[in-house]
């Protein structure tokens, strides 16, 4: 198969879809292995280290997008981008779409065959958006330190406090993989914090294994109320896998808030739990509502892509070399991770919680795949 991985064009994306190391398994498998020119460079790899590993460097995303089958990506495809997606075209990357209606049809009306790293499950894991999801988590209580500073409007607080001085408060909303992150770093920070989730094993896994400045709390829409008025910094880490995050801070309950508290929603790829976000960039990365600062970077582990991108090309190959060696409709009907992937196939929409919050037509994978391209098979 021929795989292409473009230069990422989002603002401040610096990460890279795959490594010297794992285009050297594809070539060696092979595939031929397609660069743009310079995509790994702000991780660490330069145009040479990939050709070494066996790769043909391009000069146009556009000349990528026309050689290659399967295009490798990191973050979803920007509107440049739609005009260079082909039919059949297999597109393996972040998608989120369930808050993106626009890209939803794009990928729909092109018979683009998206497979989104954020549904490919495994059990109750969700193992391609974990190691970003680790990433996040850690980064949360960081900005949200930065960000309570007084000269960016902030309270004043330090996190940590000082002697004499108490720390800063940190409600953390969700008990998964971001939560356990963020409550490492922010207790380790010397914060006080309160993990609030629906999952009583994640809970007790997080009393267990954390310091004593952590504690939990049921999450339900009472507890947050009482708890909002009391806090500096508010850390959203819901996800349920595919859907559309629910608001667990309404508009109505922001005014609980402290002014100059710091609300960093890390939920903003699939629409955010807090209703008042809106994603921002790293070049833009807060605003105020109500005098409370808000902090929506919807690609935050991109600010630290040496790391990211070898997490999260670590993570990926695996899959991406099946779906290679295989043709994406013989690794989804034999592997169920990669049917759960497939978002978009043959002109519909095939994750149900996608279709559902769009209110599109909803089509089973396996009712479509005789009429794809490619159906079973190499590519």
């Amino acid at each position: 198969m021929k795989i292409g991985i473009p230069k990422e064009i989002k603002t401040k994306e610096y990460r890279v879809g795959i490594i010297p190391s794992g285009v050297r398994v594809l070539v060696e498998s092979g595939h031929e292995v397609y660069i743009e020119k310079d995509a790994g460079e702000k991780s660490g790899f330069s145009n040479n280290d990939y050709k070494e590993a066996g790769a043909t460097i391009l000069q146009s995303p556009k000349e990528l997008y026309d050689t290659c089958e399967m295009i490798l990506k990191v973050k979803e495809p920007q509107h440049r981008e739609y005009d260079l997606l082909k039919a059949g075209q297999i597109l393996f990357t972040y998608l989120h779409l369930a808050p993106h209606r626009e890209l939803t049809e794009i990928l729909k009306e092109k018979k683009v065959t998206a497979i989104a790293y954020e549904t490919i499950q495994e059990g109750t894991r969700v193992p391609l958006l974990e190691p970003m999801s680790q990433i996040a988590g850690k980064m949360a209580p960081m900005v949200a330190g930065y960000f309570l500073s007084a000269h960016t409007n902030g309270m004043g607080v330090l996190i940590g406090g000082t002697s004499g001085v108490l720390p800063a408060k940190v409600l953390i909303i969700g008990s998964g993989t971001v939560a356990r992150n963020a409550a490492k770093i922010a207790s380790g920070m010397g914060a006080d914090v309160i993990v609030m989730g629906r999952n009583p094993n994640s809970m007790r896994e997080i009393e267990a294994l954390l310091p004593e400045n952590v504690s939990t709390l049921y999450s339900n829409r009472y507890n947050i109320e009482k708890i909002l008025p009391t806090v500096d910094i508010v850390i959203g880490a819901v996800y349920n896998t595919g859907e559309k995050a629910p608001h667990l801070i309404t508009r109505e309950m922001l005014s609980l808030c402290k002014k100059g508290a710091v609300l960093v929603d890390v939920a903003i790829d699939q629409g955010g739990c807090i209703e008042t976000s809106r994603p921002t960039t790293h070049d833009d990365p807060v605003f105020e509502v109500g005098g409370v600062i808000h902090y929506c970077v919807a690609n935050m582990p991109g600010d630290y892509p040496v790391t990211s991108t070898h997490a999260l090309a670590n993570a990926t190959l695996p899959y991406v070399k099946k779906i290679a060696d295989m043709g994406w409709q013989t690794a989804s009907l034999q592997d169920s991770a990669v049917y759960g992937g497939v978002n978009v196939a043959g002109g519909f929409v095939t994750e149900e919680a996608v279709a559902k919050a769009h209110q599109m037509e909803y089509r089973e994978l396996k009712s479509i795949m005789d009429n794809c391209p490619g159906f079973g098979g190499t590519a």
